[in-house]
């Protein structure tokens, strides 16, 4: 007899949130996280901790194709990269379930439709205590139920911001966001509403990450065990090579095979792709799930840039992130291709810049960093990556991580910054207004990133192109499944983690009813 039902291997966005879901089963659930809790300290606040020292990055090293060696800003903790995240919980459109043109190729249709998540995606708002207004974005999709929560509201220059884009003929809206916010009630609230929030961990855990609605949450049952610095290395299957029979560990020092019925893998795209190829055996040589060959292949990230708009007032604002605009989500009147979103960032802190190579902003002398800070309105301008197979990550005998990429939809990303820049023009900014923010992009490698990844282990309907099936369990073993996001066929424009969170709910009520538990009850609380 297993020692567990269920065996989830990482604790983020996807692994958290499923461990919550089956929680109240009373089913033995075991959570493994390669990582540690986050420390609660006085650095969680610091920016020059935070973005300049990387005191929270984990010492990976990958490499490029080229074989270059890099570090990527990914974080091991309880929560997985839930605990320094922006906490915008956004739903993908509609459409972006559906097979879409861009500038540069076909975006893939999903197994599942939008209507088929959309009851997990209020599901999940609910858990993660979104903020937001239904029928301010033009591209929202229908939804069964109100945000949970009141909309952040703007501080004043943020205001006065969007009253400039609605008169100027755009939709902006208030952007959802995923914190323990009570405007209403502030002695009381959770979130002090701070400006170390957007890429910091949060000390006072108001963010609604998968560690504090997910794991803890999970943690009061007694049913579940959650082993932190447990790296799993490989999984092993039975003779046949149809059943995940053992999870091997890497545990204060030891190494050890733990054993579940149901095995769960939410590892981050990346570090999923690695765990499956890893654990390549005789009946699957070329890694696990992975006689599609699509195991690794795929790999999206958002084609993101962060920049700053030079207001001529200051912008005394404290939390920023309350603002998106999807105009041009779909297209433009000169650009018939999908551009993305435009949201706004964390705002910019002096020490943000501070060895990032202030030059390259071309300011006039007088610019100081910490005058540009004070002034700095900050903006995040997503497009939609499109899935490649030589786009990929791969593993050699040794462990050794590689990640193969190319841009794609490079000219939506330029038309996408032009509109920006051409909007913010019309307004009470500085000429030659728009800079690029290096703050999010230290490393030469822009994947080294890694916020956004996803698509390496894809689900679909067909066992030749896909690595899942639509329930999100491996075509060739059948009791392994994967809910983080590397099951993405594509990845739209808007942040993933509500879509992983959403996904993982609904693959949590298939497993509960395969466990004879009560599926479906959940949704409809």
């Amino acid at each position: 007899m297993a020692e567990y039902d269920v065996i989830i291997v990482g604790t983020g966005a996807g692994g958290g949130t499923l461990a919550r879901h089956l929680a109240p089963s009373g089913k033995r659930i075991l959570l493994l996280e390669r990582g540690d809790w986050l420390p609660r300290e006085p650095q969680n606040w610091l920016a020059q901790d935070v973005f300049v020292d990387n005191r929270y990055v984990s010492e990976d090293t990958w490499y490029d194709e080229k074989g270059k060696p890099f570090q990527p800003q990914i974080h091991y903790f309880v929560g997985g990269a839930t605990k320094l995240y922006g906490a915008a919980l956004y739903r993908l459109r509609a459409e972006d379930f559906r097979e879409l043109q861009h500038h540069d190729g076909l975006s893939p249709a999903w197994p599942i439709g939008y209507d088929e998540l959309e009851p997990y995606y209020t599901h999940a708002e609910r858990l993660y205590e979104v903020h937001g207004a239904r029928g301010e974005d033009p591209t929202e999709p229908p939804a069964s139920a109100p945000y949970p929560h009141p909309a952040v509201s703007h501080e004043p220059r943020i205001q006065q911001l969007s009253d400039q884009l609605s008169a100027a003929g755009y939709h902006p809206f208030h952007a959802p966001c995923g914190i323990l916010l009570d405007e209403q009630n502030m002695p009381y609230s959770t979130c002090v509403r701070c400006a170390n929030c957007d890429g910091f961990p949060c000390p006072l855990h108001a963010k609604a990450d998968a560690e504090v609605l997910g794991v803890r949450p999970a943690l009061e049952h007694a049913n579940v065990t959650l082993l932190t610095n447990a790296q799993a290395i490989r999984l092993e299957t039975n003779e046949a090579g149809t059943a995940v029979t053992g999870v091997v560990v890497e545990h204060d020092g030891a190494t050890e095979t733990l054993t579940g019925d149901l095995v769960v893998v939410a590892c981050g795209a990346a570090n999923t792709a690695k765990l499956l190829l890893a654990s390549a055996n005789d009946k699957h040589p070329n890694g696990l799930a992975n006689g599609s060959d699509q195991v690794g292949r795929n790999f999206m990230f958002h084609d993101s840039v962060a920049v700053l708009a030079l207001s001529r007032e200051e912008n005394p604002t404290v939390y920023q992130k309350t603002l998106g605009l999807n105009d041009f989500y779909f297209g433009s009147d000169d650009f018939e291709y999908p551009l993305g979103n435009i949201q706004m960032v964390g705002k910019s802190q002096a020490p943000m810049f501070h060895g990032e190579k202030p030059g390259e902003t071309k300011l006039a002398p007088e610019w100081t960093l910490e005058r540009v800070a004070r002034h700095a309105i900050d903006f995040w301008l997503s497009t939609e990556d499109l899935p490649r197979a030589e786009n990929r990550v791969s593993v050699d005998r040794d462990g050794k991580l590689t990640l193969s990429y190319a841009e794609t939809n490079a000219e939506a990303k330029k038309q996408l910054y032009e509109k920006l820049h051409s909007i913010l023009g019309k307004l009470d900014l500085n000429p030659g207004h728009l800079f690029h923010r290096f703050a999010y992009m230290k490393n030469e490698i822009p994947v080294a990133g890694c916020a956004h990844q996803a698509g390496t282990c894809r689900f679909g309907t067909d066992p030749a192109t896909s690595v899942l099936n639509a329930d999100c369990r491996a075509h060739e073993l059948d009791n392994l499944y994967v809910v983080d996001t590397s099951v993405f066929p594509s990845i739209g424009a808007v942040n993933p983690a509500l879509t992983a969170m959403a996904n993982s709910l609904r693959v949590g009520d298939h497993l509960l009813e395969r466990l004879g538990a009560r599926a479906g009850a959940a949704v409809a609380v």
